[in-house]
């Protein structure tokens, strides 16, 4: 049936549901742009660098659509070495990275750090704004389940 208006019952709710979908596809959308989680499981200067500078692309591209992005940067196994304050070949990007996005965090696997520690009998001290997760994989699997996408460096 056709109203006097020319719209008829089923082309309006064909265009309620074509509407309604649109505006939850853009709410999950969103919903994934809220953060990223970057995992580093090598030891190789070129892969912890490769990290950093998606980091700093991603803050920039979101930040140029106006949006506020969540960015975590998970080492793990090897990968450890680039938050480690007697390793690292990346101190100073680092830091400089972490002063210029405060939505950045830097996570070491704990797991990781003490078998490292065990192997080569020291204590590894953690570069400044790095903290300790328990298990590195474990920390990525969270992030991912809030909805963070997922970047292996």
């Amino acid at each position: 049936m056709i109203s006097a208006n020319g719209w008829s019952r089923r082309g309006l709710l064909a265009g309620a549901s074509i509407l309604a979908a649109g505006g939850s596809a853009a709410a999950k959308e969103d919903r994934l742009a809220d953060g990223v989680v970057i995992l580093i499981d090598s030891n190789e200067p070129y892969v912890m660098g490769h990290a950093i500078s998606y980091s700093a692309n991603l803050a920039k591209h979101f930040a140029d659509r106006g949006a506020r992005l969540l960015i975590e940067v998970v080492a793990n196994g090897k990968g450890i070495d680039v938050f480690r304050a007697d390793r690292t070949p990346l101190i100073e990007p680092l830091a400089t990275l972490r002063q210029s996005l405060p939505n950045l965090t830097y996570s070491m696997c704990a797991s990781s750090k003490a078998i490292a520690e065990a192997k080569e009998q020291v204590s590894i001290p953690l570069i400044s704004g790095a903290s300790l997760v328990p298990f590195g994989i474990g920390r990525v699997v969270d992030l991912q389940l809030k909805g963070f996408a997922y970047i292996h460096a």
